[in-house]
């Protein structure tokens, strides 16, 4: 991360982290659908630790939720220290997308495939995550 990626604290703008973000869950919904993906919404959004000028950033993404035409990506983002080798997981989300046909139109998306306990309960929590943002909605 470079200076000008700073606020005024110096450490990196949290906007700057959540866009990287955004982007890596977006490639993620968009190599499960094959389809162009846009955000639908920020389910969540944990800040554990500032991100530092001059460490290296990387957002690991996994797609945890599948409906219709919307996709849920769990992305944990990790900075490196590379002078001390040095490595902290600074932030998580919960990003949805939904894929789009070629008319800008929601388009249907394939299933997830749950193959492991650990998908299982990722999808369940996704789920849950699902329930309470309706629920919001409607309020």
């Amino acid at each position: 991360m470079l200076p000008e990626h700073a606020n005024m604290l110096g450490d990196v703008h949290g906007g700057v982290i959540l866009k990287m973000m955004d982007e890596a869950g977006a490639i993620c919904a968009m190599r499960h659908s094959s389809r162009v993906c846009v955000t639908l919404a920020v389910d969540s959004m944990t800040f554990h630790s500032p991100v530092k000028v001059g460490h290296l950033v990387s957002c690991r993404g996994r797609v945890t939720w599948v409906g219709r035409t919307s996709i849920e990506v769990e992305i944990l983002v990790n900075a490196e220290d590379a002078i001390h080798r040095t490595v902290t997981h600074t932030n998580s989300g919960h990003f949805v997308y939904v894929a789009l046909d070629d008319a800008r139109q929601p388009t249907l998306v394939p299933p997830l495939l749950l193959e492991t306990d650990s998908d299982r309960k990722a999808f369940a929590e996704a789920n849950s995550r699902k329930q309470l943002r309706l629920s919001r909605a409607q309020s």
